[in-house]
């Protein structure tokens, strides 16, 4: 029912198909637009932040007291007549739920959806007992008839059309069935009544563990749980510890969340709460036999874990699958494993082992969309990164060692660009871009125009280019980042030329290096550190206004990331700290400190459209500056979705080629329908993907770098 792609030749085979099928891909096109209108109309009647750290708080400190919330739950339920368990694993949970099967006579059960149980693959271990398991919900019901797994942990059969369900309802009520969708339901309402009519047993999961009552919660949208848990006479209800809450007011603000961030709604259908075995008729003593079994399959361990505990906020909303970019694309059965999404790849390798999550976890493009909308505020990417520095300590990555073995060395690496500038020439034909390479070598990266090293780096322009500035009114670095240092150094000078305009100071410390993200994302640990290192010792940070970047990349990994590296580190912290207290990005730099207005530019008029690099506008939250800027420029013209992701990644669109290609060719027809003839974006990493995808179609539209657009039309 679950498979994992061994290896990373093996999953590309496996997302090819995916991205064949185009059922899927329309499916999750028209869902992920509009969730995306109908959450942000629907979270505009709360304060979403405000929500959102209540919840972090409240399940932070649940997760510090998972033991006695367990003991209180149990001794409230037990008042109430249920029974309740403690299992240490997918194996003691299996045992524990048959034996109580078998003490109560119990042959047909009925299940509600529960990811719990999907956890521990519960279907397959009673089948083989020899216990009837049938799913309830309409999509799980739905994908246990074809033996598969959910797609999505909120709408498990979101990858089937009708007509697939369609020939599956034919199969099983042996009557063709039309495709019409309400019919379809009829025939599903028809054949589960009869089944819970059948059942001697209901297995239910559980959102919340309410300890101050003993009780347990449902949140469905179709009524089937309530089915599930009064009509058999045996109710199971299954649980993870990290579903544990002190008291009921915990579980209703997270309900305000919940419902809001899963699809859309202020509220599901049936919200119920069960405290307590109730009158059951057809129990023969008029009594249900109730039990709660929690499950701790490592939740324990992972409560103790200072970064990784964070992942218990989690309320299963599923929202980190309806934003992400590549889950859009490929579906859930190559998003996951069992668990679906970004929080997927983090479960998997907590609860489904190493080998299965080492693959998997390299699947996330790092565009934040996840953490962005997380209900409960968890740090998605940077557990993403995490796992994989783990893993790249644990089994090694002779690829990411060869890199980092470049990266960390930055004599090495500058000299090695150097020597590409001139290895180059028989492939570019003097031009900025890799013409003469035969298609053959380029493979499944031939989507795109690939870019020629610069003639003359910007490092080596610095001491001909250095302003001179009399009366300075700031005093400001540049961290260039290795693509503008190298590739795009026009777009450093120009804003050089934008400073010395507005009598700033610039200085360029020679020393800096590559920021380090390439090697976070790898799970190269120790040489980003290294990296990390190197950086701020070349800036005298106290010497600085600021330190300005024109990668976006760059600067949300300087500033967040530096900090977070270095937590436990003393005197490197304390440096790291000061170092990211002084990062900005350049739009803000010139907007909000030195207050660019319309006055300082002749607006040329020209229609431009804008994208908004993922870590400027999700890892920095600077959206308004830059839409500004080129307004103040030029005409701007809004582009439909303008914050999803172009698919460059850095290391990433390396890795995936084919599904950076679809996510660049998704953004550049949106670009074409806004009938501009200049993009700008503020990161040379989508310079360089939407610069060589406008290339390669041969579009007319020029790809440029916030600072170009602005100098260019700076008045004198």
């Amino acid at each position: 029912m679950h498979e994992a792609p061994k290896n990373l030749s093996e999953y590309r085979k496996e997302i090819d198909k995916a991205l064949d099928d185009n059922f899927l891909r329309r499916t999750l096109d028209t869902f992920a637009v509009a969730y995306r209108a109908n959450r942000e109309a629907i979270f505009k009647e709360v304060d979403e932040k405000a929500l959102i750290k209540q919840i972090a708080d409240a399940k932070d400190d649940a997760c510090k007291h998972m033991d006695e919330l367990y003991e209180q739950f149990r001794a409230e339920a037990e008042k109430r007549g249920v029974h309740v368990y403690r299992a240490a694993d997918a194996k003691e949970a299996h045992e524990i739920i048959a034996r109580i099967a078998k003490e109560n006579d119990v042959k047909k059960i009925v299940k509600s959806k529960s990811m719990t149980a999907e956890e521990i693959q519960l279907n397959p271990y009673l089948e083989k007992e020899g216990f009837i398991v049938d799913e309830t919900d309409l999509g799980e019901w739905i994908i246990q008839l074809r033996h598969e797994g959910p797609s999505h942990m909120v709408m498990p059969a979101i990858h089937l059309s009708r007509y697939q369900v369609a020939d599956d309802f034919t199969k099983v009520t042996g009557v063709k069935q039309d495709t019409d969708v309400q019919r379809l339901v009829k025939v599903a309402r028809v054949q589960l009544r009869r089944k819970f009519l059948a059942a001697d047993m209901g297995v239910s999961g559980c959102n919340f563990a309410v300890a101050e009552c003993g009780a347990v919660s449902t949140v469905t949208n179709e009524g089937n749980a309530r089915m599930v848990t009064t009509v058999p006479r045996v109710h199971v209800a299954i649980a993870g510890l990290d579903k544990l809450v002190p008291t009921i007011d915990v579980a209703l603000t997270a309900l305000q969340v919940l419902p809001r961030n899963a699809t859309a709604q202020r509220l599901t259908s049936y919200v119920t709460f069960i405290a307590g075995a109730t009158e059951c008729g057809s129990a023969s003593d008029g009594k249900k036999s109730m039990h709660v079994v929690f499950l701790d399959n490592g939740r324990s361990e992972i409560a103790k874990d200072p970064l990784f505990s964070q992942i218990f906020r989690c309320v299963r909303c599923g929202a980190c699958a309806n934003v992400c970019p590549v889950f859009r694309l490929v579906g859930g059965h190559k998003m996951g494993y069992i668990y679906i999404g970004a929080i997927g790849l983090i479960l998997t390798y907590f609860f489904h082992g190493k080998d299965i999550a080492k693959t998997l976890c390299q699947n996330c493009v790092g565009c934040e969309s996840c953490k962005n909308i997380c209900a409960g505020g968890i740090d998605l990417p940077r557990l993403i990164r995490e796992i994989r520095a783990r893993l790249v300590d644990e089994k090694g990555d002779s690829v990411g060692a060869l890199v980092s073995s470049v990266l960390k060395n930055r004599k090495m690496f500058h000299n090695l660009l150097k020597f590409a500038k001139f290895a180059q020439k028989p492939v570019t034909g003097g031009t900025p871009f890799v013409r003469h390479l035969p298609e053959f070598l380029l493979g499944k990266h031939g989507f795109k125009a690939l870019p020629a090293i610069a003639n003359e780096s910007f490092r080596d322009r610095w001491p001909r280019i250095a302003p001179r500035i009399a009366k300075p009114k700031f005093k400001v670095a540049i961290f260039g980042g290795c693509a503008q240092d190298f590739i795009y150094p026009e777009q450093l000078e120009a804003c050089v030329k934008i400073l010395a305009a507005k009598d700033v100071a610039v200085d360029y410390p020679m020393e800096q290096s590559c920021c380090g993200l390439p090697l976070e994302m790898l799970g190269q640990r120790k040489a980003s550190l290294q990296v990390l290192e190197q950086n701020i010792n070349a800036f005298d940070a106290g010497a600085y206004d600021a330190i300005i970047t024109l990668c976006a990349s760059c600067a949300s990994h300087l500033k967040h990331t530096y900090p977070q590296l270095t937590e436990n580190m003393g005197d490197l912290h304390a440096k790291a700290q000061a170092f990211a207290d002084k990062v900005m990005d350049f739009s803000s730099f010139v907007h909000d400190v030195l207050g660019l207005k319309p006055e300082d530019f002749n607006n040329s008029g020209e229609k431009v459209t804008y994208h908004a690099s993922c870590h400027l506008c999700r890892g920095l939250n600077v959206r308004k500056a830059p839409r500004e800027l080129i307004a103040d420029a030029a005409t701007y013209v809004p582009c439909e979705e303008e914050e999803v992701c172009c698919g460059f990644g850095g290391s990433y669109s390396a890795k995936f080629p084919e599904i950076s290609a679809q996510l660049l060719e998704n953004k550049l027809k949106h670009v074409e329908e806004t009938g501009a003839t200049r993009l700008v974006v503020d990161c040379p990493g989508c310079v360089m993907q939407l610069r060589g995808g406008t290339e390669k179609k041969k579009m007319n539209v020029k790809v440029s770098h916030m600072s170009e657009l602005l100098a260019e039309q700076l008045k004198k």
